[in-house]
């Protein structure tokens, strides 16, 4: 089961993500602040957190680490999707209700997405005719 990140861990994360390399509790400490007020042991906590849970790994550099992401966004907004659509007891009306939700700029993303899947060669149902 995918738990949904919390409000600064998601905020850590996102700096994880974007800056794509390993980052210390310092870089990460430093750009929150232009946000937002907190503490080296705050965010120090919520990485050590976010290690614990296997969002990130870390390697000793000195007396600190350095964090990096296990996986990227996309993976993660994929596992959260998925668990919100396998509790649904009616999967097809949850996507439908889900499809009705969408901008146009969402629809077109999402018809890009099948596009791209179906490259990979959609499985054939015996019996079934050819598209």
């Amino acid at each position: 089961m995918v738990r949904r990140l919390g409000e600064l861990e998601d905020a850590v994360m996102t700096r994880v993500w974007e800056w794509n390399r390993p980052v210390t509790v310092r870089e990460v400490l430093e750009d929150l602040q232009q946000e937002r007020s907190i503490a080296y042991t705050t965010v120090m906590t919520v990485m050590d957190n976010l290690y614990q849970k296997g969002w990130v790994r870390r390697e000793a550099e000195g007396r600190a680490y350095r964090y990096e992401a296990v996986s990227n966004r996309a993976a993660y907004s994929a596992a959260l999707m998925n668990e919100a659509w396998s509790l649904s007891d009616n999967p097809a009306a949850a996507l439908v209700a889900f499809f009705g939700m969408m901008s146009a700029e969402q629809r077109e993303a999402l018809r890009d997405a099948i596009r791209v899947a179906q490259l990979d060669g959609p499985e054939e149902t015996p019996g079934a005719p050819g598209r």
